[in-house]
């Protein structure tokens, strides 16, 4: 099908308010549509996505309405941030997408206060979202909705091609939407920490958004996810000390004073006579992929680090984003929350180096600690000249080959 110019605008357009009108009803769908991009594509007969990017038939496009598009756009998104596309594995596709379809459709519902026109193309009529045994899709994951269209007891048959229809005589048509680009990204980890990071950033957005009156509902796979990526991690202090003490001092701070072994910082043992850690450079990434509450995780972190050394942790703290803002010294925790955070722009980790041993090489830093989502390129180790480098990570994927690495859950 060739497209004009003009007639690729109109389509181009068409996604633009849906995506407006979205951000207006229901923020969470509208947030998130921000984060991917579209394209018309003729070789599909409806919608798709490939865990990225959402593809639209321009035909398919021209016969369903603004309330239908709307329903196809935030479809298309929750597969992609409940991860659909790379979670077929080895079964049975036809029957996974449905059972995917059931929960995305179900959420969507619920989202809509129930409303069974919120899921309706016309061209397809009321699309499924109840589950095999007649609960709600939304309350189950697409894993343990699958079983339930494999179970016995379900008695689902094939139907020529068509579709399932189980035995209640509750019927299955075939996905409407193309599922046939599943499992392309599998191997991105990056795309898919990413999305992570959109959802957790969107979830807060909409409980502040709720907090005042408007309307967010997140749908109940997402907040499952989320529970996920809040699982409890390594508290990166207990690391630090470990860290300082063995690349600044010589002293140990293992075990730590079991005095306050039930509190939640490690303290370290009372061997430490009067000796300060000195000079320790503290850079948190203050790019545009970091958000406010990232930033506020930061000073916290690092506020809590101070405290427990007890005053005996001194060193400067910096931003830096495509570049480094200049480091401020700190004696004590007064000291940090008197420093401002600055950046929003590009991350470069290598302009942390870069700007070390172009500025401080009177008074290089003893070690480093970079707190970051660590979106960027790393850059080798080569680059520290020998400085010890702790990575500090809001994530569970993103891994720098070199320097030691700890985990903290914003």
């Amino acid at each position: 099908m060739q497209l004009s110019d003009a007639q690729k605008r109109e389509y181009v357009k068409r996604l633009l308010f849906s995506r407006m009108r979205l951000l207006i009803k229901n923020g969470f769908y509208g947030l998130l549509l921000m984060h991917t991009s579209f394209a018309l594509d003729d070789s599909i007969q409806t919608a798709c996505t490939d865990g990225g990017k959402i593809y639209f038939s321009p035909k398919f496009l021209s016969e369903i309405s603004d309330s239908e598009l709307d329903f196809v756009m935030s479809h298309e998104i929750l597969h992609i941030v409940l991860k659909h596309c790379l979670r077929t594995g080895d079964r049975d596709p036809e029957l996974f997408n449905i059972a995917c379809d059931i929960v995305v459709n179900s959420n969507i519902m619920l989202s809509a206060d129930m409303d069974p026109n919120a899921v309706t193309l016309k061209k397809y009529g009321e699309l499924m979202h109840t589950a095999p045994n007649g609960e709600e899709g939304n309350k189950y994951t697409a894993e343990e909705v699958y079983q339930m269209l494999l179970s016995p007891s379900n008695k689902v048959s094939r139907q020529g091609g068509r579709g399932f229809k189980a035995g209640n005589g509750r019927g299955y048509g075939k996905t409407w939407d193309d599922h046939s680009r599943w499992g392309s990204k599998d191997g991105d980890t990056l795309l898919k920490d990413m999305w992570d990071k959109y959802v957790r950033d969107v979830a807060e957005a909409i409980s502040i958004q709720k907090s005042n009156g408007g309307r967010g509902v997140l749908p109940l796979g997402v907040e499952r996810m989320l529970d996920e990526l809040r699982d409890p991690t390594l508290d990166w202090r207990a690391l630090l000390a470990d860290f300082v003490s063995e690349d600044v001092s010589d002293y140990s701070f293992a075990p730590p004073d079991r005095r306050y072994t039930d509190g939640d910082f490690f303290i370290p043992d009372l061997n430490l006579g009067g000796e300060t850690v000195r000079n320790i450079l503290f850079m948190v990434d203050a790019s545009g992929s970091v958000s406010d509450s990232d930033l506020t995780s930061a000073f916290s972190e690092i506020k809590g680090a101070i405290e427990q050394f007890d005053g005996r942790l001194e060193g400067y703290l910096g931003f830096f984003d495509s570049a480094v803002y200049k480091p401020v010294p700190f004696g004590d925790v007064n000291d940090l929350l008197g420093i401002k955070p600055r950046g929003g722009g590009g991350t470069d980790f290598y302009a942390i180096f870069n700007y070390i041993f172009k500025n401080m090489q009177d008074n290089l830093p003893a070690s480093i600690i970079i707190l970051t989502d660590g979106f960027a390129p790393i850059p080798p180790a080569e680059v520290a000249r020998g400085i010890p480098v702790l990575w500090i990570l809001d994530n569970k994927i993103i891994t720098p080959s070199w320097g030691r690495i700890a985990r903290i859950d914003t």
